[in-house]
């Protein structure tokens, strides 16, 4: 399991620093209608202003910014984020239509919003408590079945669309993994962001798995 440790320190590269774990933040938020989990890439089309300055000052500075599932509103405009959301870093970027900025971020850690306020340009600056990361953890024989559905979902969408090292023998991954491309619906996918438990998540995946005729 020390590969699966290593994957740790890789997928949060911004909060392992000299003095240990950082363990808060002011960092802006992106309320979306999509729940990022720790590891997982996720594509942005940005377009708003406020949100093309954010993206400006997190390249130029090399910071992150965080992305929340929203809880009420709406994308555009005013949205109020769910408390839990998770660290977000630009790992790719380009342009090709004038005014739409294309983003592909990885997912780090899962933070907890204290506090927020909104500026004049209506971007969210929030005041964030960052959680304990999960502890790698093999996958037990009883939810097996949950690794092998997430390897034949990412054989049949394509590994580039996972950020690498894949690992397929570490609880915490698979279920982070299974959230993600589980046709689930969005308080659920909050639910297993929440969560903090990698064998809860995946027994709960499993089930699923079960119902819908997939895992023995």
């Amino acid at each position: 399991m020390g590969a699966s440790k290593n994957w740790l320190k890789r997928t949060l590269p911004l909060l392992f620093e000299p003095d240990g774990v950082r363990q808060e933040m002011e960092m802006p938020i992106f309320p979306l209608h999509t729940v990022l989990f720790p590891g997982g890439l996720l594509p942005l089309r940005v377009f708003e202003q406020r949100y093309m300055d954010m993206v400006k000052a997190c390249l130029k500075e090399e910071k992150p910014f965080g992305v929340c599932l929203i809880k009420e509103g709406e994308e555009v405009g005013g949205a109020l984020p769910n408390e839990v959301g998770c660290l977000a870093r630009i790992v790719d970027w380009d342009m090709h239509q004038l005014g739409v900025l294309n983003l592909t971020v990885l997912g780090g850690q899962c933070f907890s919003i204290d506090e927020h306020r909104v500026e004049k340009s209506g971007l969210m600056i929030a005041r964030v408590t960052f959680l304990s990361a999960e502890e790698p953890q093999p996958v037990p024989a009883e939810l097996i079945a949950c690794a092998t559905v997430l390897k034949s979902i990412v054989e049949k969408v394509g590994e580039d669309n996972f950020h690498k090292p894949l690992y397929y023998d570490d609880a915490v991954w698979v279920g982070y993994r299974l959230a993600e491309v589980l046709p689930l619906k969005l308080p659920a996918k909050q639910a297993m962001l929440e969560m903090n438990d990698s064998m809860m998540r995946l027994k709960i995946l499993h089930k699923f798995l079960h119902q819908q005729g997939l895992a023995a």
